[in-house]
Parts: structure tokens; C-alpha cells; sequence
């Protein structure tokens, strides 16, 4: 499996970095944190250029490499980087210029893969689109935006499933909330990641089941189906029964300390606008980590049953 992490400052960035790198350690995932700044103008790029030999002894920093030493500093004071590169100190000098406003640094990590990290320049949404394209990353991690339209636009336009963090604060959840509502399309790809979080994490599955509509019972096939899925797995598990607005219930189940997964909406952009999208209205709502899994795409990951 391969997380991309996304960090945007050293103030609000934390409760993202570390909920990041504990599922990267869950998954024991290639991982990568990236840093996307603002576009740099073709003269400040020139300076740049001029000053790069000197840089060492100017002491002088990119722009977002400021970014990139604090993460690096978490990594060490966590120990989840190599110790010789602890010793070594952030190598801010050695960024490997790629091209394209792409700068990398390799890191060697201790409860994952690799661990590296990236400094790109220019949107944000279309950085990480390109990153996560280049990368074929499974899914991104990233802090919950004050800007209601960057999570539209993440949903939209990231080629990935999104753990939106939302400043979560605790090391662990509790259990894993995976909602069953109108559609059932994907719903068994999204049922195999909570179980793959249920697994990494030890802990159960609350399924929460929604009638199709004011007339309709709980589609007891799909119900039935993830639930022998689960005991496969061996994995703990309730299944909750919920009427009224989905949304809301499931926001009131989630409490403070459960992660949320479930399917995104595939609706286009259009009838998303006027119909709203469930997924999302949750992802803006809720104080709680939120998985949306794009169960249309091509996942790189195996179900240990368990395994």
C-alpha cells in the first residue's frame, strides 16, 4: 500500500502528520508527506538559482523547505526514521531537484517501507492530483480545510480514496463506523478497508444499517454478505439499526473517538450540486477521521483474513 500525507503549515499540520504516519505504520505502508507551497515566479526562481551554490553558508531555505525540517523533526523525535539520519540532522542541502516545482528527500523509515518527503509548488488541488497520479498512491491523508470548497474539490478531483483527519487528537479509535444506506454499489470494497483498519488497529466494526427509504425494509443480502465477510476476518462486530436523516445519525454514532468508512458518491459534479452528496456533508460535519473510498478505482491491497 502507498499513503501520501498532506501537510500545508507547522501550526495546524500535527493531528495530520501523526494520525498519517500511525496508519502508515498500521499498513507498514510506503509512504510519502508532501508539502505543496505557493507558486514560485520565474524571477524568484533565477535568484534562486543564482544563490544555490551558496546556500549553505547563506543559510538560506526555499520556500516550504521550512515546512519539510519540521516534518523531518517529527519523524526523528518519534524514531520513525532511520537513526543514522537522525544524527545526520534534516538534509535541507541535498533535496533532489526532480523538476517540474518537485523536490524530494529520501528517508529510510523503521515501522514502514520508506518514508520520503516532497516539496512541490502551485495549487493545491492540482499538485496533489498530479502527486498522487505520479506516485499511484492509494489513498491521501490530509487536515480538514477551513475552505468548504477545498474538500469538494479533493472528493472531485484526487484519483484516490481521502482520510480527511479533521484535527483528531487521540492516538487510537475505538472502532471502525461503516454506514449501509440507499446505494450498495461498492459497498463491499469499502466493507474490506474497514476491515483492513479493524485489523491493523485491533479493534471492531459497527455497521450501521438505513432503510432504503420510509417503505422500504434494510437490504438483508448486503447486510448478511459484509457480515460473513467480517466473521471471515474475525473481526468484532455490531450491527446497529438507524431511521431519520443519515447524515445526522451517523455523525451522533461516530462520537469523538471512532473512524468513519464509507463509499464515495460517483454522481456527477452537476446533480452532486443540487442533490448533495452524503459522504461529503459528513466529511464537513464531523470531528472524527473520515475514510471516503473511491471503490471504483483499482486498489493495490490485500484482505488478510486475518490472518
Amino acid at each position: 500500500m502507498k499513503i501520501l500525507i498532506a501537510i500545508g503549515s507547522k501550526d495546524y499540520s500535527k493531528s495530520t502528520l501523526r494520525a498519517g504516519m500511525k496508519v502508515a505504520q498500521a499498513f507498514n505502508a510506503k509512504t510519502t508527506i508532501i508539502d505543496v507551497g505557493e507558486k514560485i515566479s520565474a524571477f524568484s526562481n533565477q535568484l534562486i538559482d543564482l544563490a544555490q551554490e551558496q546556500m549553505e553558508s547563506w543559510d538560506f531555505d526555499p520556500p516550504g523547505v521550512d515546512v519539510l525540517e519540521w516534518a523531518y523533526n517529527f519523524l526523528s523525535d518519534k524514531k520513525l526514521i532511520d537513526s543514522k539520519q537522525i544524527k545526520n540532522g534534516f538534509p535541507k542541502n541535498k533535496l533532489i531537484d526532480e523538476g517540474e516545482d518537485r523536490k524530494l528527500v529520501y528517508l529510510s523509515g523503521t515501522v514502514c517501507d520508506d518514508v520520503n518527503l516532497i516539496l512541490r509548488s502551485g495549487d493545491v488541488i492540482s499538485e496533489l492530483r498530479e502527486e498522487v497520479q505520479y506516485g499511484e498512491y492509494d489513498f491521501t491523508i490530509v487536515g480538514k480545510s477551513q475552505k468548504r470548497n477545498m474538500s469538494h474539490d479533493l472528493l472531485q478531483y484526487i484519483d484516490s480514496s481521502i482520510l480527511v483527519v479533521n484535527q483528531y487528537r487521540n492516538d487510537d479509535f475505538s472502532r471502525v463506523l461503516l454506514p449501509i444506506y440507499n446505494s450498495t454499489t461498492g459497498i463491499m470494497k469499502v466493507a474490506k478497508y474497514c476491515i483492513k483498519i479493524a485489523n491493523a488497529y485491533k479493534i471492531g466494526i459497527d455497521m450501521i444499517n438505513f432503510a432504503k427509504d420510509e417503505n422500504k425494509s434494510i437490504d438483508s443480502k448486503i447486510v448478511n454478505k459484509i457480515s460473513k465477510l467480517i466473521r471471515r476476518a474475525k473481526v468484532d462486530y455490531n450491527n446497529i439499526i438507524e431511521k431519520g436523516d443519515i447524515a445526522d445519525k451517523i455523525i451522533n454514532q461516530a462520537g469523538k473517538d471512532k473512524i468513519i468508512v464509507m463509499g464515495a458518491s460517483k454522481m456527477n459534479p452537476f446533480r452532486r450540486y443540487f442533490r448533495g452528496s452524503i459522504p461529503l456533508s459528513v466529511m464537513n460535519r464531523c470531528n472524527v477521521p473520515i475514510l471516503i473510498v473511491k471503490w471504483w478505482l483499482n486498489y493495490n491491497f490485500t484482505i488478510f483474513l486475518f490472518v
